[in-house]
């Protein structure tokens, strides 16, 4: 079987695995019906400065949430830090470390949370507070496994544990990442694909939901109170499918500029564009920007604008990565991220 011939079978298995999952043929967009909505948050400045197309960019740390084939690109040891301030007071925070063992492939683990400030318990009878204070947030940590099975062709898979918590209710789900990237005979053209959090549904669960109830109001003598617990419903993962192209403009030996392009079809909004720019010179100095979900309806994203830097230490083969994202939303304002990285 010749490598075009895997492409295809590769994408013809995560379309089908993806559309199975979606398999939504109504009109209707299915907003607000999944949980989890801090997975959809994209990591890194330098791929959300490109629009948040990445899916067929390699060799960069955040690949482990665009699409974990990538990785297998990566050369050495890299680390990246992001903390970044997030819509309605929240605090977004992902933090990776991947390596590289030759012939083996390449291992990563990352840690994502949202954090949600404490505010006040309120009730009907108590509407300025109990006085007690409630917190908010969630948690992903995920193992990521990427290897090149040729020079053209890449895979890779993540497994992750996610958390939701508000105050003492909380909610758990275990899910995986596939990817594939295929580097095109056509002036080095790639060509990416994956599906993002295909898990379990998530329900909460917790003292929170206990409750004393009367079964028979009507009647004295009987049992007066029993314990008992509200039944939460349970919300799918929101799964992502998306296809990307990536490849050079230009490329002479002091400068480049890369173009990014991807396809979304996730399984709670509708289908949407993301297309991006990167312009690097001596790969040192960076400048980019993009547009994110073009053509979705109602979106508030727009606009991505970026630069970076990548300096090597002092008497080191250590890089310093620096790179720094501004993303429009609307009428939410803006969102600005810095990422710090470490490539050793």
């Amino acid at each position: 079987m010749n490598k075009t011939m895997k492409l295809i079978l590769a994408i013809s298995l995560f379309t089908a695995v993806g559309f199975c999952q979606i398999g939504n043929k109504q009109t209707i967009t299915k907003r607000g019906t999944t949980s989890a909505q801090f997975l959809k948050i994209g990591v890194g400045a330098r791929a959300s400065a490109m629009g948040g197309a990445f899916t067929a960019m390699t060799g960069d740390i955040s690949q482990s949430f665009w699409n974990p084939a990538g990785l297998a690109h990566l050369e050495g040891i890299q680390t990246m830090f992001v903390n970044s301030p997030w819509l309605a007071g929240t605090n977004f925070n992902f933090m990776a470390l991947a390596f590289n063992v030759p012939s083996v492939g390449v291992f990563g683990a990352s840690v994502t949370s949202l954090v949600v400030p404490e505010d006040i318990v309120r009730t009907i009878e108590h509407p300025e507070g109990t006085g007690e204070r409630f917190d908010a947030g969630d948690l992903a940590i995920t193992f990521s496994y990427a290897k090149q099975l040729s020079d053209r062709f890449s895979i890779g898979g993540n497994v992750k544990y996610i958390q939701q918590k508000i105050w003492h209710a909380s909610a758990r789900a275990f899910a995986t990442d596939l990817g594939a990237v295929f580097i095109s005979p056509f002036k080095g053209v790639r060509i990416g694909a994956s599906i993002s959090n295909f898990g379990n549904n998530m329900t909460l669960d917790g003292r929170d939901l206990k409750i004393s109830v009367d079964p028979d109001i009507q009647n004295e003598g009987n049992v007066e109170f029993i314990n008992a617990l509200y039944e939460t419903d349970n919300f799918p993962l929101p799964l992502l499918f998306r296809v990307g192209l990536a490849g050079e403009l230009l490329n002479k030996e002091k400068t480049r500029l890369t173009f990014s392009l991807d396809a979304l079809h996730p399984n709670d909004n509708t289908e949407s564009i993301n297309t991006g720019l990167e312009f690097a010179f001596a790969e040192t100095f960076f400048v980019r920007g993009g547009f994110s979900t073009l053509f979705r309806d109602a979106t508030e994203e727009g606009l991505t604008l970026g630069a970076g830097m990548l300096i090597r230490l002092a008497g080191t083969n250590t890089k310093l990565k620096v790179d720094y994202s501004y993303s429009d939303f609307g009428r939410f304002d803006f969102i600005q991220r810095i990422s710090l990285g470490f490539r050793f």
